[in-house]
């Protein structure tokens, strides 16, 4: 019998015993891997192009077509966007790797590629800019596939694809800001407090202290990075499921949006803390005032001198459109916010959240009442978010190397960090009052989902976090957000306090 003969023969004897809805999805999932291996091999460059700029578009495209395929199979699946958006970033990084795709190969480097970059135009010869950039045992392959014939075209590629996902970090930590008020912020209660200071503190310390018992050679540096990045949470996930269960104006969804809210505040404060560290070479009580200064200052002047800002060239501009108003100004807004968080020594990322904080609709009363306007801020961002977000997440599945769980330090490391995890966030919801589902808040405040990809994303450009360890964070996001759903719902169930 031919393959096709049998593929027939199988795909009949799959519609006659499976309901329709089970057929459609796994048909998808044979045409999405059939897609793989053509996707991969459009990006593969093999002929000359008359604009320099083409290689990009298909670089592109062939990312955002993987990233869609991800996110379809989430939807169909039930599971968060992230989730099937980072998996097939993992299961077509390790493919192509496995076949010798050349972009592939280079994308799998991640930051050290755009390090690379920045070595050349600083006027770095080629073999001296890879040595430079990256491990000695990464050197001999990348540095073959950038001397070859389609070198200048992998390198513009990846160093593309790098900012274009650096910008969705910012849009993505812009639309969390939005989605949150100060207003709120000011008038979350204790029980949100105490969750979020034990739901950050505590996998922060469980986080530091096994990476120290489990890899006894592992760097100071390393082990903060790594307690930073189990500190983060990831509340959209368990929103969702609330909202499913229409619980979501409940005071366990309160205490645990509340808590988010300050999660995000606390998260980032460490990441300024720690990145300080790492820069600086050493923990120095002085070195670590300097930050929670220069964070704080940054902060209250960005929110008590932001809106006056805002008011001034909304002001300016009071002659645009109202949609034009409200694009510019917003995009705008997060730049330069995000270019200060950076001159004062922070992550971008603390300036686009800080930016989502203080803009609002109302701001634009040129225009007419809020109640008026025909469009909003967060309607005219999404797009951005939808487009450049997809392409961080793919990127940090690319670079998961698979190859890095046969060590068996790297198994037992990726356990110790998901039971870090979990254990600090499920303890963290007995810090709401006795009154309250404990569990629930706490199952709730699980997910780490993107932000702790984004942790993982910094620790690795700052060269703390390996290629092994960062795989082992994502694993740890990966289950942590899947455990979520499932748990919050059997928690909530009657009977369950």
């Amino acid at each position: 019998m031919t393959l096709v003969r049998f593929i027939a023969t199988l795909t009949s004897t799959a519609v006659r015993q499976m309901k329709f809805h089970q057929c459609r999805l796994y048909l998808f999932c044979l045409l999405a891997l059939l897609a793989i291996p053509s996707t991969v091999s459009a990006v593969q460059f093999h002929t000359s192009h008359s604009d320099p700029i083409a290689p990009v578009i298909l670089g592109m495209t062939g990312i955002l077509f993987v990233a869609l395929l991800g996110r379809f199979g989430a939807r169909k699946l039930g599971l968060p966007s992230v989730l099937g958006e980072l998996g097939m970033g993992i299961l077509i990084g390790n493919l192509a790797y496995l076949f010798g795709f050349d972009l592939v190969i280079v994308l799998r480097e991640g930051p050290e590629i755009f390090d690379t970059v920045e070595n050349l135009l600083q006027g770095e010869a080629v073999e001296t800019a890879c040595m430079n950039a990256l491990s000695s045992e990464k050197t001999e392959c990348v540095l073959t596939l950038l001397q070859g014939p389609h070198g200048n075209e992998l390198i513009q590629v990846a160093h593309a694809l790098d900012v274009f996902s650096r910008y969705g970090v910012i849009f993505l930590l812009f639309m969390v800001g939005l989605r949150t008020s100060v207003k709120e912020m000011r008038q979350v209660g204790p029980d949100s407090l105490r969750v979020a200071l034990i739901g950050v503190l505590l996998p922060f310390a469980l986080g530091f202290v096994s990476s120290r018992l489990l890899i006894p050679d592992i760097s100071l540096h390393t082990s903060l990075f790594l307690g930073a990045a189990l500190g983060a949470t990831s509340v959209g996930i368990s929103v969702m499921v609330l909202q499913e269960l229409k619980m979501d104006n409940t005071r366990v969804a309160h205490i645990i949006l509340g808590a988010a809210v300050l999660d995000d505040i606390l998260g980032l404060l460490l990441l300024a803390i720690v990145s300080g560290i790492v820069v600086s070479g050493g923990i120095e009580p002085l070195q670590i005032l300097v930050v929670i200064v220069m964070t704080s200052m940054f902060l209250a002047g960005a929110v008590y001198l932001g809106p006056w800002l805002l008011k001034f060239i909304i002001y300016l501009v009071r002659n645009l459109d109202l949609m034009e108003a409200k694009l510019f100004i917003s995009f705008l807004f997060v730049m330069l916010l995000a270019w200060m968080a950076n001159l004062a020594g922070l992550a971008t990322i603390i300036g686009a959240f800080t930016a989502g904080l203080i803009m609002h609709d109302a701001y634009f009363r040129h225009w007419g009442p809020e109640s008026e306007h025909t469009v909003c801020i967060k309607d005219l961002i999404m797009p951005l978010e939808v487009i450049l977000v997809p392409i961080f997440f793919v990127l940090m599945g690319i670079q998961v190397k698979l190859e890095t769980f046969l060590d068996w330090q790297v198994v037992t490391l990726s356990a110790g960090l998901l039971f870090s995890a979990i254990v600090g966030k499920l303890v963290a919801g007995f810090g709401a009052s006795r009154s309250t589902n404990r569990w629930a808040i706490g199952i709730g405040m699980l997910p780490r989902g993107e932000v702790g990809l984004i942790f993982a994303a910094i620790g690795k450009s700052l060269d703390v976090i390996d290629d092994a360890l960062f795989s082992a964070v994502v694993l740890m996001v990966v289950l942590t957000t899947l455990l979520a759903p499932p748990l919050l719902k059997r928690s909530l169930q009657p009977g369950s306090d």
